[in-house]
């Protein structure tokens, strides 16, 4: 089958980088669909991939991010059939979703939203379930709960801030700030749904102060080192830190007087592990499907490609490393 892979870490545009390469078609494990991938995504963690990890025994296979058809269902496979449409974020120990086939298990699979294309499907997978996993198992919030209280989100413009933006304002009662600098990306936030925007090249502490906000709840999406002061200047005494980035030092001194809980979201933890609750997955990916379908979330998607090519994807790569994609970039998969 076709796949894109890279051979060497380093630059998008280096030598090894994101080409064309030939591999045998995935067989399924037991609880596995093998699907034909019709559309895909780019998030940071395909870039964070390529740039530092080496591929071991062959080509290494990004893409976290799926949509398709299955065409293969394993031995033990007992909630999908040949033919269903599917949509879902992978595992980051497995070949990605950039080849035209893919072996993923079932319990981490979505049925697709029937009211969105396999490209525009791809786009919601990865981020959903990361923001529906520090909603819910990190701040360990319950639907219709947070009445009173705050959350802040830093980037919210992104892929993740887009959908949990939208998801704390439909099922729970916080009231939401979202952090943005340009005006293109303040209007994003409040399209998803922020109560408050606030700017994160200014005081972020003196602002929600402004606003007369502690939140209790902060959802660090990215230069978490950079804005730790005033996150930990700005919240609740007992709020919660729920991370997803990669801060080099961070000093969890300062959180002690005010008895902060510090966590980090990797929503790769359940497929790595074969957690008990890995089936968690499913289950919120077919109520993010639903929600789509049903109108309560809008897709996040703001950048399409026509094609699946070294080309496209270097230049996606490329438009993540920037750090200045609203919402999710989509491109058409290797099968469609």
């Amino acid at each position: 089958m076709k796949a894109i892979g890279y051979t060497q870490t380093g630059p998008v545009d280096g030598s090894g980088a994101l080409q064309e390469v030939e591999l045998d078609q995935p067989q399924p494990g037991p609880r596995d669909l093998v699907v034909a991938v019709k559309g895909v995504s780019v998030n940071p963690v395909d870039v964070k991939l390529r740039a530092a990890l080496a591929p071991e025994g062959g080509p290494g296979i990004l893409g976290f991010d799926a949509a398709g058809v299955v065409t293969v269902t394993g031995t033990e496979v007992a909630g999908y059939k040949v033919g269903d449409e599917v949509f879902y974020a992978g595992d980051v120990t497995r070949p990605g979703s950039n080849a035209a086939f893919q072996a993923v298990d079932e319990r981490i699979v979505g049925r697709k939203p029937a009211s969105l294309d396999f490209t525009g499907a791809a786009g919601m997978p990865l981020t959903s379930i990361t923001a529906w996993e520090m909603l819910f198992d990190s701040f360990r919030l319950t639907e219709g709960g947070g009445a009173g209280q705050s959350l802040l989100v830093i980037g919210g413009a992104g892929g993740v801030g887009s959908i949990l933006i939208q998801l704390a304002k439909r099922l729970t009662g916080l009231t939401v700030i979202a952090t943005a600098s340009r005006p293109e990306t303040q209007d994003w936030v409040r399209k998803m749904g922020a109560d408050h925007v606030v700017d994160h090249r200014g005081n972020l502490a003196e602002q929600l102060r402004d606003l007369g906000l502690a939140p209790e709840y902060v959802a660090a999406l990215t230069a978490t080192g950079q804005h730790w002061p005033a996150i930990v200047e700005l919240i609740a005494p007992r709020g919660h830190i729920a991370l997803i980035d990669d801060p080099q030092n961070l000093d969890i001194t300062p959180a002690k007087p005010k008895a902060l809980s510090i966590s980090w979201e990797f929503m790769f933890t359940r497929s790595m592990f074969a957690t008990s609750d890995i089936g968690a997955q499913r289950d919120l990916l077919n109520r993010v499907s639903a929600m789509l379908d049903a109108g309560e979330l809008i897709p996040t998607v703001t950048e399409r490609a026509d094609a699946l090519t070294p080309e496209t994807l270097a230049e996606a790569h490329k438009r993540q490393e920037s750090g200045r994609v609203i919402g999710k970039q989509v491109l058409p998969g290797l099968s469609a």
